[in-house]
């Protein structure tokens, strides 16, 4: 979208009035959402109204129905639930009842309505649509509007946010309370852990999902859950027998404990529900098990949103004043959803229908066919976990062998994809050995062969349990070859960072002194600071956002309690700002400097003068954040000393610096999920090139095609070879070229500086020739 475009858009909503309410089911991610929907609504120009409690507050109006400004929804973006209520309304699904919202909307000069919630919600809203011109007809001829009026106001735009933690919205990969309901159950499948293990107990944890299996289904994989149960997919007659079997045998191999995640609405093969209590009652009986259940319930539904909920919420929420402003008398009626990293408009009732077609292939008993309906994604995460989740015999034993190793930093998701890798190449017939201590453990012999068993819990565990290091190839490449000629290692996988790339490059270049690296090769980008190339997400980016968001909500909380106090945060990411950018949506921040979007002195001033204006008014607190290395003179204390000074009377400073915390702690359910499905990917990618090199007894790989990036894409997993990756990369400052985020930089300022010139802001991005649409939103597969 061009500058003059957008200044044509800003234009586009004088004169309209636009309101927004959130319905049924309250999902984590619903406070950013009518953030970005009333901000950008303010932001074109046009008058927004807030609808409290839901349709009921629709159809009772009065105040239930405000008129919004900025501050209305100010340091709401971290808060749980609907600030505006949601309620079921048995009046909205009358004709009486339409009637009197849509005399409640006409009367306020209402047309354009977005609505957040799940499919009954959103049918609800085609209705009302659908029979629009009919109601105001109904009014007119009671006299209660003029038909002029009816005439002015005579057609209504609905656009839809799918708001549902159990994702169960077709057309969409992801809806908006999704991933904070998994970071729920993670926090206490973790919990779980830890007791079970010191008693040796086998827990059943009923999660939600009375008619859509994904968050038992994610969550299983996320964890390495022993047993799952999804409607999707009932198990066979006779799973009482099987399943404690399995049970059984994991802890004859040493497991301390079992774990059964079962969604609320499992049922058999006949359609029968599978209750929690009774796979506690069987396994109790049969095995002899300490058995404990627990339900999760709406803790799945509670506390803060996640860090992608957050932006994507924020994303989509502008998306939908966009298409409001755009629509036209006869637009039908869409849904904003997520496609790769793309936001996209999709018709309501196609996403509606196709949504009770999943229903109904399950009613029928067509499970196969309902999998498939829930997309790829889902399919995929299924077919992942039945192949993990137990070991199965080889069913040949292969010739290859595997080597696996961490380099560069610790970034969360390591494991997970180590875990992955290991058991895939086992399940392939492969000898497979994990290497400690990255490069330099690789020359110096730290080698080890590892069973199925050696892995087991790796998933929910932070850091790196093999040991990583920054050593490249080039310091001990002679030591290296060696050992790789003295293990007969055929294939290598390296789990890391920038320093993983580089060393598969020279890797890669030392093909011609040395036999023994023409072996196929892959990297698992892994690192917080997202900066490898090839890739749009790095394994570790997800969790350091979250972590870094997590304090900078609780700096938030500092500051509104002392008053009048701005706060300079500064993120890890060496020269990427993806860290900083990302983090400064999910918190709201007041701005983000970061190297690739540069910034002057008169920039810095115009914060200044941004915040010292907001101190004046009824929001007394400010957030920055800066990235360590986003300017050589423009360093933290120099930011901390420059806001000091010029705000000295109005506001006082603190600065935190964030550290190493961003590396720690456990991995978020996206980067286990997203580590365990490039483990299993990138190892039957290394299988295929074995074969397809394997000459006279041994493996000869010297093509550039067998050294790559595993990466994602949009929405597609690609490997890419590193020799064409490197004309994509700034090795002066560790980082990709180009990098789609950049597009993010837009909403970030929009939402913070409703006064930014929207000039200033696109000139910026033409400038750093980013090619990612405006309104591109972030992914998660």
């Amino acid at each position: 979208m061009t500058s003059q475009g957008l200044e044509k858009l800003r234009m586009t909503g004088a004169g309209k009035a636009i309101a927004v309410l959130t319905s049924g089911g309250d999902a984590q991610g619903m406070n950013a959402a009518l953030r970005a929907v009333t901000r950008m609504g303010i932001y074109v120009g046009a008058k927004v109204y807030l609808i409290y409690e839901g349709y009921q507050g629709l159809v009772d109006g009065g105040d239930n129905i405000k008129l919004a400004h900025w501050h209305s929804v100010t340091n709401i973006i971290q808060l749980g639930g609907t600030i505006i209520g949601s309620a079921r309304c048995k009046a909205f699904t009358t004709r009486e009842g339409r009637v009197a919202a849509a005399f409640n909307l006409v009367q306020r000069g209402i047309t354009k309505l977005c609505v957040c919630g799940g499919d009954g919600s959103l049918t609800g809203a085609n209705i009302f649509r659908s029979e629009w011109s009919g109601i105001l007809a109904e009014l007119v001829a009671k006299g209660r509007i003029t038909a002029e009026t009816a005439k002015r106001f005579g057609h209504l735009n609905i656009v839809g946010l799918v708001g549902s933690i159990d994702n169960d919205f077709c057309g969409t990969d992801m809806t908006i309370g999704a991933d904070s309901a998994l970071h729920r159950i993670m926090e206490i499948v973790d919990a779980i852990t830890t007791t079970a293990i010191s008693h040796q107990r086998t827990f059943v944890l009923e999660v939600m999902g009375r008619h859509c299996g994904y968050l038992a289904l994610v969550s299983a994989l996320a964890s390495g859950a022993d047993w799952l149960f999804i409607p999707e997919a009932p198990p066979e007659d006779g799973w009482e027998e099987l399943m404690c079997s399995r049970l059984g045998e994991s802890r004859s191999k040493g497991s301390r404990l079992n774990i059964i995640i079962v969604a609320e609405g499992a049922i058999n093969k006949k359609g029968e529900p599978i209750s929690s209590s009774y796979i506690k009652d069987l396994v109790v009986k049969r095995l002899g098990y300490d058995t404990r259940v627990t339900v999760l319930g709406h803790v799945q539904r509670g506390g803060t949103p996640s860090a992608f909920d957050r932006v994507l919420s924020s994303k989509l929420g502008m998306e939908a004043v966009v298409a409001l402003m755009e629509a036209s008398s006869d637009t039908p009626a869409c849904v904003i959803g997520l496609s790769g990293n793309q936001t996209v408009r999709l018709p309501l009732m196609e996403g509606v229908e196709l949504t009770k077609e999943v229903q109904k292939a399950m009613n029928e008993q067509r499970f196969e066919e309902a999998i498939q309906l829930r997309g790829r994604s889902f399919e995929n995460n299924w077919n992942i976990y039945k192949l993990l989740a137990y070991q199965k015999p080889a069913q040949v034993k292969s010739n290859f062998s595997l080597a696996i190793l961490n380099v560069g930093a610790p970034a969360a998701g390591m494991n997970a994809a180590v875990r992955s890798a290991v058991r895939m190449g086992l399940a392939a017939g492969h000898r497979v050995y994990t290497v400690n201590d990255g490069f330099e453990g690789l020359a110096n012999g730290a080698i080890s062969e590892v069973s199925w068993h050696s892995v087991a819990g790796w998933t929910g565990q932070g850091g790196s349990l093999l040991g990583t290091k920054r050593t490249l190839p080039s310091t001990c490449m002679e030591k290296l070859v060696e050992n790789l000629n003295k293990y007969n290692i055929q294939s290598l996988l390296v789990v890391g960072g920038f320093e993983a790339y580089e060393g598969i490059l020279e890797l890669f270049e030392g093909r011609g002194h040395y036999d023994e690296l023409c072996i196929p090769m892959c990297i698992i980008p892994a690192t917080i600071s997202n900066n490898v190339p090839g890739t749009d997400f790095s394994l570790g980016a997800d969790t350091a956002v979250n972590a870094a968001m997590e304090s900078c909500d609780k700096i938030k909380q500092s500051a509104t309690g002392t008053k009048r106090r701005v706060f300079v945060v500064e993120t890890m990411g060496g020269y990427c700002g993806y860290l900083a950018t990302t983090t400064g949506i999910a918190v709201g921040a007041d701005a983000a400097y970061i190297f690739e979007d540069s910034f002057d002195i008169h920039e810095l001033k115009t914060n200044v003068e941004h915040l010292t204006e907001k101190m004046k008014k009824d929001i007394q607190r400010g957030l920055v954040l800066r990235n360590e290395k986003c300017h050589a003179h423009y360093t933290t204390d120099f930011i901390y000393n420059l806001y000091s000074a010029e705000g000295k009377g109005v506001f006082d400073c603190r600065v935190n610096v964030l550290g190493h915390l961003q590396q720690g702690g456990a991995p978020s359910p996206f980067d286990r999920n997203f580590g365990t499905k490039l483990g299993v990917k990138a190892v039957q990618w290394l299988t295929e090139k074995m074969a397809d090199t394997y000459r006279q007894g041994r493996v000869f790989a010297n093509s550039s095609d067998t050294a790559c990036v595993a990466g994602l894409n949009k929405k597609v997993l690609s490997f890419s070879p590193v020799t064409e990756v490197k004309a994509q990369t700034d090795f002066e400052h560790r980082m990709p070229k180009e990098q789609w985020w950049l597009g993010l930089r837009l909403l970030l300022k929009m939402l913070a500086k409703y006064q930014t010139s929207l000039d200033h802001m696109i000139n910026v991005k033409q400038k750093l020739s980013v090619l990612s649409p405006v309104f591109a939103t972030v992914l998660r597969i």
